[in-house]
């Protein structure tokens, strides 16, 4: 039996990831070529996102959309927003695109909005006809329909979530140092912190275990290394998680 797609509503995903250094955006390319003349006529991008199916809870289609593109199925995801202006798939590439998609150019299709948190190195990117890629946060650039709009809800979702949810360890690798970790909340929220400030913060957190290891291969003296326990958090989560700065 064939699977229904919805016309009318779709998920798209901020896929966040961190490579060490920044924040980043799982973006895919979008490219349409003249039927004639084979002229390139769009050239620009589009975060990651699909049409639901009929028969398919809205989590799901999230959870469908980010397999396809990192192999991964165990992925933090989170819904932040809908969409749903009736001019948001109006710009006149939008239209032609969906001209020659087959869809209805004047149909009013919403969009359920997730944010998605990995660390990168973790990720093996998935070709599905479509090139995607990482792009600093910072240097993206004009997106398709409204994804512009999507990009900046979902980082000012993200930015106001770790400070009461220790979300951010999702985009760490397993094992990672208080430098590393204290990179990622400014590369979030586009600040630097004061480190002795920061330090204090994090040694409260008793789901922050230090291991008997340091880092290797590092040019610099090697410093110590940590996990998060979400055992240890889940059993103390009673209390408040405060990050704020």
């Amino acid at each position: 039996m064939t699977r229904q797609i919805s016309q009318y509503l779709s998920v798209d995903c901020v896929l966040f990831g961190y490579n060490g250094l920044e924040l980043e955006v799982l973006i895919v390319d979008r490219t349409l070529n003249d039927t004639d003349s084979g002229e390139l006529i769009i050239n620009d991008c589009t975060l990651t996102g699909n049409h639901v199916y009929e028969d398919e809870p809205i989590e799901d289609a999230a959870n469908r959309v980010l397999f396809d593109l990192t192999g991964l199925d165990n992925v933090f995801l989170e819904q932040f927003k809908t969409f749903a202006h009736p001019n948001r798939l109006k710009k006149p590439n939008d239209q032609l695109w969906l001209k020659s998609t087959g869809r209805d150019p004047e149909a009013r299709i919403i969009t359920v909005g997730f944010y998605s948190l990995v660390a990168t190195d973790k990720v093996k990117l998935q070709w599905k006809g479509r090139n995607v890629r990482w792009v600093p946060v910072s240097e993206v650039g004009e997106l398709a329909f409204d994804h512009n709009l999507i990009l900046e809800e979902a980082l000012r979702t993200l930015q106001t979530r770790i400070k009461y949810e220790p979300i951010t360890f999702e985009l760490l690798p397993d094992k990672f140092t208080l430098t590393q970790l204290q990179n990622v909340y400014e590369a979030i929220w586009g600040i630097e912190l004061d480190k002795r400030n920061f330090r204090k913060k994090v040694a409260r957190m008793k789901y922050l275990i230090q291991l008997d290891e340091k880092q290797t291969g590092v040019a610099h003296k090697p410093a110590r290394l940590y996990v998060f326990s979400r055992d240890v958090y889940d059993k103390t989560k009673k209390e408040l998680f405060d990050f704020t700065i």
